[in-house]
């Protein structure tokens, strides 16, 4: 089994294990506030689910329908994340505005407080595990499944901070207004989710980083030929498409020029993670500059 799939599949059972425990916090306190940390943890609970779908069909190799893979369904997945990620946020707002017309003491507010913070510690851990998995694996829908996350736990602690603020000053209107910011918060971060997977999604090039060991691998592996030009590259999911044209000599052999490229190939596969490079070869009047490369 692919290892984000294992992750993934980990973060739908904690997410199960959040909700019921904040779920447990909202029954012994009544607070609003605690509800709408609760409702967005049912958000995790979906979004974990999608990210597993979305994995899934990430790995599935190239087939006569899909001849670049399925590499992109991690995008669609985080799209999806983003807007139950905004869903959340307005029914945490209809929550919040319910409270402020009908607003209720908060029972048993240190108990509530000791297991909603043992929810949020368990998120932190869990959250910062899979933002680094998602970028180690270069899955999109495990950084965005992360980042969602460590939003709930800024969410959270935010309400914990309102709940005690009512529980010291009595202004029950005060539970309501916490949920208000929560909701704003969540919000943004959910449009924060939708605006980066979308521009993925528009065949986003390579990272600079990513972009410039591209190009110093390229010039090491084509001293044979006159020069390159034209490189393009895209991020699609684990996969990295990598494209150039080639110019070599006019009197070299087709098996020369292929010998060149599968050097090129083989070098940006052993330094790119999931590189796929399509070459392609010109004559030398095709060349650009006099430079060896001309990027």
């Amino acid at each position: 089994m692919d290892r984000a799939l294992k992750i993934a599949i980990c973060s739908f059972a904690i997410s199960i294990v959040v909700l019921a425990i904040k779920c447990a916090a909202y029954l012994l306190t009544g607070s609003v506030a605690l509800l709408s940390d609760a409702l967005e943890s049912i958000i995790n609970v979906v979004t974990a689910l999608a990210v597993i779908i979305s994995i899934r069909v990430a790995v599935r190799p190239p087939d006569a329908q899909h001849p670049y893979g399925h590499h992109k369904a991690e995008y669609l997945s985080a799209i999806v994340v983003g807007a139950m990620i905004i869903g959340a946020a307005l029914a945490i707002m209809n929550a919040a505005y319910q409270g402020f017309l009908h607003p209720k003491p908060i029972e048993a507010a240190w108990a509530g407080l000791a297991v909603s913070s043992a929810a949020t510690m368990l998120n932190v851990l869990w959250a910062l595990y899979l933002i680094g998995q998602g970028r180690a694996q270069r899955s999109a829908s495990l950084a965005a499944d992360g980042k969602h996350l460590m939003a709930d736990v800024v969410t959270t602690i935010g309400v914990l901070l309102g709940v005690v603020l009512v529980m010291f000053t009595g202004i029950e209107e005060l539970d309501a207004g916490v949920a208000a910011l929560v909701a704003l918060h969540v919000l943004w971060s959910g449009w924060g989710v939708v605006r980066e997977s979308a521009s993925s999604l528009l065949d986003e090039a390579a990272p600079p980083h990513e972009l410039a060991l591209i190009k110093e691998v390229i010039v090491k592996n084509s001293v044979d030929a006159i020069e390159t030009h034209d490189l393009r590259t895209r991020n699609a999911g684990k996969a990295t498409f990598i494209e150039f044209h080639l110019v070599v000599p006019t009197g070299m052999t087709v098996e020369d020029a292929h010998n060149i490229c599968d050097r090129l190939e083989d070098a940006l596969k052993a330094s790119v993670s999931g590189a796929v490079t399509n070459i392609h070869v010109e004559p030398q009047t095709k060349a650009k500059g006099a430079l060896a490369t001309a990027f």
